[in-house]
């Protein structure tokens, strides 16, 4: 599945948030979305889900207007993982994933057995099957993220808006997600998503486009447009890059001298 951004400019009401961007997102590509706070990543993200309409431009999926779909048929189309948080309710992990499958039900309908098949099979794709019977209120955030990208996979998409999934994460964790985004974009699934860290960028996405105030400042493979420079433009941080022996991907480091005498 593909989607397109033309000339897509975005914002709230009359309050324009970005504007001038043009990007596409293959199938089973990993597009990373790079920017400082306040540049508009999430109200981005919510356009393209459909979220907030579109002040100008278009979106296109698989070469129709994500307009023409309806929020069901979208959900259907384009999966959402939020960062990991804390559940009001203790909903086990499974019925947290079943609730995935939303979108694939006539309204005031209960799951059905091909629905827990559905759920079942993503966290078994996930390897969580250990988890299903537990509250989601007692694990650990790193687990939480996880059933959240079951329950996305569970609404059988063909993309993925991935909102910061590293966030919070402790180290381990941070590499476990990472990993699973790179086994689902071979397996044919399109992930976008966001995040501050471009070691993140380096070791996942296939592009990377660097949102700052609201335009694109980069778009392209990793490798060549973050840049020292960029990431300057990006954080107003001085960085040092290079690939450390035994490497095969750029790592980024901050220069924590700079402006010191």
């Amino acid at each position: 599945m593909t989607l397109e951004l033309r000339d897509l400019a975005f914002g709230y009401g009359a309050r324009m948030v970005g504007q001038g961007v043009t990007l596409t997102l293959a199938r089973g590509e990993v597009l990373a979305l790079l920017g400082p706070n306040g540049a508009g990543k999430t109200t981005l993200f919510k356009t393209m889900l459909g979220l907030l309409p579109v002040q100008a431009g278009e979106i296109v999926l698989d070469g129709v207007p994500l307009t023409s779909f309806s929020r069901a048929d979208r959900a259907k189309r384009i999966g959402h993982v939020p960062q990991a948080h804390a559940a009001l309710f203790p909903f086990t992990v499974r019925d947290v994933v079943l609730m995935g499958r939303a979108a694939h039900l006539s309204p005031f309908a209960a799951p059905g057995a091909k629905d827990r098949a559905i759920a079942d099979a993503a966290l078994v794709r996930l390897g969580m099957t250990h988890l299903a019977d537990r509250p989601y209120t007692e694990i650990s955030g790193g687990e939480r993220q996880m059933v959240l990208i079951a329950r996305a996979l569970a609404q059988q998409p063909g993309i993925l808006v991935m909102d910061e999934p590293t966030a919070s994460l402790d180290y381990g964790n941070q590499m476990r997600v990472l990993s699973h985004i790179r086994r689902l974009a071979r397996e044919g699934m399109s992930i976008v998503l966001s995040t501050h860290n471009p070691d993140h960028v380096f070791m996942v996405a296939d592009r990377v486009a660097l949102l700052h105030e609201g335009t694109l400042a980069g778009l392209g493979p990793p490798q060549t447009v973050l840049t020292p420079q960029r990431i300057k433009q990006l954080y107003d941080v001085d960085v040092v890059m290079g690939v450390l022996p035994g490497g095969n991907a750029p790592v980024c480091s901050p220069r924590l001298d700079a402006g010191e005498d």
